[in-house]
């Protein structure tokens, strides 16, 4: 089962326990002794600039994307608000909000993300089409739209998209900020199909991607991140609360710039 509580303190308005994490952390722990050394091919990890390519199906196995908590805020409807089923969510470009909603657009340095969905059980050779992505994340001031106080009535920065042929999904975004307790990162959540994702049922898998250091002491020099640039340096992924016990299935493959926009890309075994 998923966990669905908090993830660390969150942004300032929200408090929360790591205490609600701890059996999911324990859950990795003890699927990776399981696993094995032999069965742990660093999925999610590339030379800077590369996109991650599915490993060979000659793999004897791989494991699957470590599980997370969704966090607090996942507007899926297992913490009041329920975005997915909403019209306008199946899109590409989540930086502004749709529907009913205010309206507004999140602002920052852009940021392209691509999630590679791929069958563990087949040495992560098969690319999983027809699954569904549901993504969210925080603006450039730390909040989450639909929950943190002054975007209640946004809902940018959350999307879903529906595998293709090759297992990937791509999202239009804004690189998020670092706010306090927390290491930069993008949640998200795998569903079988795309109709089990508009109908928020059937999560295969809950998990989150992690950013570079290096990308975000970049990203976080440019303006609107000043909170990020004191935040950040104040954390390290070897003492985030959910990437202490190990990210490297989790960091992002990242390119770019600050001019440009970033792609960050991530391979997803499920």
């Amino acid at each position: 089962m998923n966990a669905r509580h908090d993830e660390g303190r969150g942004p300032p308005e929200h408090g929360g326990g790591l205490s609600h994490d701890l059996p999911v952390l324990a859950r990795r722990r003890m699927i990776r002794l399981m696993a094995g050394a032999s069965l742990l091919p660093l999925v999610g990890c590339t030379s800077e600039g590369e996109t991650p390519a599915a490993p060979s199906s000659s793999s004897a196995g791989c494991a699957e994307i470590p599980e997370e908590t969704a966090g607090p805020f996942p507007g899926d409807g297992s913490n009041g608000v329920n975005v997915l089923k909403q019209s306008g969510v199946v899109r590409s470009d989540i930086t502004r909000s749709f529907g009913d909603s205010a309206g507004g657009t999140a602002e920052g340095v852009p940021l392209t993300i691509t999630l590679t969905v791929v069958d563990a059980a087949s040495g992560c050779g098969t690319p999983k089409k027809g699954a569904a992505v549901y993504v969210w994340q925080c603006d450039r001031e730390g909040a989450y739209s639909l929950y943190s106080e002054g975007v209640t009535d946004e809902n940018y920065l959350r999307g879903v998209q529906e595998t293709d042929e090759k297992g990937r999904v791509t999202f239009r975004s804004v690189f998020p900020g670092c706010y306090p307790g927390r290491w930069p990162h993008v949640h998200f959540e795998v569903y079988g199909s795309l109709a089990d994702a508009t109908a928020a049922t059937s999560i295969t898998n809950t998990s989150q991607l992690a950013f570079p250091e290096d990308v975000c002491e970049t990203v976080y020099a440019t303006d609107g991140y000043a909170a990020s640039v004191r935040n950040l340096g104040e954390l390290s992924l070897e003492d985030d609360g959910i990437f202490r016990d190990g990210h490297a299935h989790q960091l992002a493959a990242m390119k770019g710039s600050t001019g440009d926009g970033y792609t960050a890309a991530l391979t997803v075994p499920v």
